[in-house]
């Protein structure tokens, strides 16, 4: 998306309603692990907590349940716990969660530009 469009989108928004649901997403989603934790649950309808373990190996254990709580209270994701022992717990996005994917989309494009961009610098 060019620059102009860009700016055409921000701008149709009243500024102090853009400024102020920007720092509500970011307050949401702030935090060193949320992100990564999405990102891992856009890959597949759910994941259970230890799948979530190993594909975040620098987590500890108490902060992937903290952040799993916190998106959890957002309705960002889903918490399933099945009765079995031991005991079986799947995490999921739910339809707010899965409404960030052209966020994350968005990201990845952004992250392809910079390290293009950084190629060609050097």
């Amino acid at each position: 998306m060019p620059d102009s469009d860009m700016k055409t989108i921000y701008n149709a928004r009243p500024r102090s309603r853009s400024a102020a649901d920007m720092q509500c997403a970011i307050r949401i989603l702030e935090g060193r692990w949320k992100m990564m934790i999405l990102a891992w649950l856009f890959e597949g309808p759910v994941m259970r907590f230890s799948d979530l373990q190993r594909a975040i190996p620098d987590i500890s254990q108490k902060m992937l349940i903290q952040q799993l709580r916190a998106l959890e209270q957002e309705k960002i994701i889903f918490r399933t716990v099945h009765a079995q022992v031991p005991p079986k717990v799947e995490y999921g996005l739910t339809d707010t969660g899965k409404a960030l994917g052209p966020v994350f989309i968005a990201l990845l494009d952004w992250a392809d530009l910079r390290r293009a961009a950084k190629a060609s610098d050097a």
